[in-house]
């Protein structure tokens, strides 16, 4: 068994020197919430989520390079800095394990290396979040012109959010993207989490997973600062 990253498009193949001792994958269903009077709290399922895959290892230094854990010996501190610059350049990577059905298009949502020892050794904690190609669709597409041409623009923020800032409670079905447009333009949104940023990913964690994905993850009853 080998564990690969393969940049997708260009770049150098990496390999891990050694193996984990167990993979954990985590697979989800998305759901709908609609609140509907008679029935209460309806979910309708809405694909699949996100695929995550996590594990533990260690890179070991040069004295234990000959040991029969040691596939292919590399030396540590350079697998580490290919990693990060992976992580930080948020680069789209095609992670495969042999010998499973783990053959996925990923990015790095964390990472942790942690030297141990004397003998050069160091551990790492990483973790990969499943990049999935975004559509946005037209109205035509999804057959919902007649739908759209009858229904009111949602405003949930007032006056003084929409000149000046302020605050914003977060809703069922509420996306970053969602709340920009409605404060002044789509490309805001990444303004809303530079400036939420703790507050996502504390949520996100709370909530069990690696991080929000830059944001992509929000949870109705967050409280938002939004830009003025």
């Amino acid at each position: 068994m080998d564990i690969r990253l393969i940049p997708v498009g260009n770049g150098s193949k990496f390999t891990f020197p050694s193996l984990p001792e167990s993979i954990q994958g985590k697979y989800g269903a998305k759901y709908q919430s609609f609140d509907i009077i008679s029935q209460g709290t309806v979910k309708i399922p809405k694909g699949m989520d996100v695929a995550e895959f996590t594990w533990n290892g260690v890179f070991f230094g040069e004295s234990k390079k000959n040991e029969a854990i040691v596939k292919s010996w590399r030396e540590p501190n350079e697998c580490v800095k290919i990693l990060t610059d992976f992580m930080a350049g948020e680069t789209i990577l095609n992670l495969i394990v042999t010998e499973t059905w783990i053959n996925v298009d990923v990015t790095i949502s964390s990472f942790q290396p942690k030297p141990i020892g004397a003998y050069g050794n160091i551990e790492y904690a990483i973790a990969f979040v499943e990049k999935k190609p975004l559509r946005i669709y037209t109205t035509n597409e999804m057959n919902i012109a007649q739908f759209v041409k009858k229904t009111k623009p949602r405003n949930d923020f007032g006056a003084e959010a929409n000149s000046s800032g302020g605050a914003y409670t977060v809703k069922s079905g509420d996306t970053l993207q969602g709340i920009a447009k409605q404060i002044g333009g789509f490309d805001k949104w990444t303004q809303i989490y530079e400036a939420n940023a703790a507050t996502i990913e504390a949520e996100a964690k709370k909530r069990g997973k690696s991080s929000s994905d830059h944001g992509h993850w929000i949870w109705p009853g967050m409280t938002l600062t939004l830009p003025g």
